[in-house]
């Protein structure tokens, strides 16, 4: 396999999926290195397709041992969309939107930020559910996540942890009875 300047070069496909967006999600990635495969997978009790999506790739981008030139395919425009244009306005906005109102996401942003600045990543987007064979293990790795987080939680428990997750994302939480 070529090098870049003594960089490895890795290949990374990622998907991120729910059933509800929010509900229980899953999220896969799959990185090739010349032969070698290695698919990572997770999922939550409680979340949207976009923080399954960022994680993904956060967690793959954590597990190079050492800076890679990566090229990380996502069928995700959200995830292709912030890193490479909106998050260097984000940050001049002190983490708002162009419409002033919290980043969504603003946690995993950040991490995904610092797990991508380790390494020279080019990120592609590609049309999901197309045929392609890494996507598509990506994609059945996510769902079987998501099986395995509803086989772990209860239906009551499951939504108790949905409540308390809608309940963390209000902007308004805060604010409780001041008058």
């Amino acid at each position: 396999m070529a090098e870049s300047g003594g960089w490895k070069k890795i290949t990374i496909h990622t998907d991120g999926g729910c059933d509800g967006n929010p509900g229980p999600g899953g999220w896969a990635a799959l990185l090739r290195y010349g032969d070698h495969v290695r698919e990572l997978t997770g999922g939550e009790p409680a979340t949207t397709n976009n923080r399954m999506e960022l994680q993904a790739a956060i967690s793959a981008l954590n597990s190079l041992k050492e800076p890679c030139e990566v090229t990380l395919f996502t069928d995700s425009e959200y995830l292709r969309g912030g890193i490479t244009e909106w998050l260097p306005r984000w940050k001049t906005n002190h983490w708002r939107t162009a419409d002033r109102k919290a980043v969504k996401n603003d946690d995993l942003w950040r991490q995904l930020e610092e797990a991508a600045s380790r390494h020279r990543v080019t990120w592609q987007w590609l049309k999901g559910h197309v045929g392609h064979p890494d996507n598509e293990r990506c994609d059945q790795l996510a769902a079987a996540e998501i099986v395995k987080v509803r086989r772990n939680h209860t239906p009551e428990k499951l939504a108790a942890l949905h409540e308390a997750f809608i309940a963390s994302r209000d902007p308004n939480r805060n604010q409780g009875d001041l008058f």
